[in-house]
């Protein structure tokens, strides 16, 4: 079967990954539900192994037409770059109603939680210990993802794989510290408003450090693979573009909830 075309487009071909990841997603959240429930690990560790596998495949899949088959043209690029602009700006809106929660609650807080923040009886964390050290790590981590990016445009294969490994070393830094934090925490997602803010815009932010950590692992691999170039390297950056966001919102997070919060 020929692959010419006689049009600058992706049109993709039939692939049973959406399907595999829906069952994965689904096996994924009732094993959540049963484990909550039964305390029962079973269904949830089958989700993880069939999500995994359907995202290695996947992105095997996209890898290829995007290197090897070459159908990521530059107008398909222009499509990709404008998807990952508004799934960024999409994110920006998801954080905004956790910062909207947090500032209607602190600003005046009711009489429930006894008209004063911290509401009464929690012991916020202190935000010059683990919060500050988290904060210089990211913003470091998003110092070597912009020497690794320079460095790919300069062709500097050695300082690209150094500025990158350096970075996914500092998010898996970043995570250990906070599931450290987590573990000390002197309140949890129960106690009052304080603490449902605290952990869901902490621990989202701290889920997007995780998949941003796998996408630029993943960007690592493809370089060593020799799949990037000076000019054809969106993966890796649309991976950047998503840790300068990630690091953006820690700043307002730490600012806000950590330090003014305190």
């Amino acid at each position: 079967m020929s692959t010419h075309s006689n049009h600058p487009y992706h049109l993709v071909d039939y692939s049973p990954w959406p399907l595999t990841g829906a069952i994965g997603t689904l096996t994924l959240v009732t094993g959540l539900v049963k484990w909550f429930h039964e305390f029962n690990f079973s269904l949830i560790i089958i989700g993880y192994i069939i999500t995994l596998l359907t995202m290695y495949q996947w992105w095997r899949d996209i890898c290829r037409e995007g290197t090897l088959q070459g159908k990521h043209t530059i107008l398909v690029h222009k499509g990709l770059r404008w998807g990952m602009i508004l799934f960024i700006i999409s994110e920006v809106f998801f954080f905004l109603s956790f910062f909207w929660a947090f500032f209607h609650s602190s600003l005046s807080p009711n009489i429930e939680i006894g008209s004063m923040w911290p509401p009464m009886g929690i012991i916020p964390f202190n935000p010059f210990q683990i919060p500050l050290l988290n904060t210089i790590i990211l913003i470091s981590s998003g110092i070597t993802v912009t020497w690794a990016h320079h460095a790919m445009m300069e062709n500097n294969y050695s300082q690209m794989t150094q500025g990158l490994f350096i970075t996914i070393c500092l998010g898996i830094y970043f995570t250990i510290l906070q599931a450290y934090e987590y573990i000390e925490a002197p309140f949890t997602i129960a106690d009052s408003v304080y603490g449902s803010t605290f952990f869901m815009a902490t621990g989202f932010h701290g889920l997007h450090v995780i998949i941003g950590t796998m996408f630029l692992s993943i960007c690592l691999i493809r370089h060593i693979n020799n799949h990037f170039s000076n000019n054809h390297h969106f993966g890796f950056e649309a991976a950047a573009w998503y840790w300068h966001f990630v690091d953006v919102i820690w700043l307002f997070l730490y600012i806000s909830i950590y330090w003014w919060g305190n």
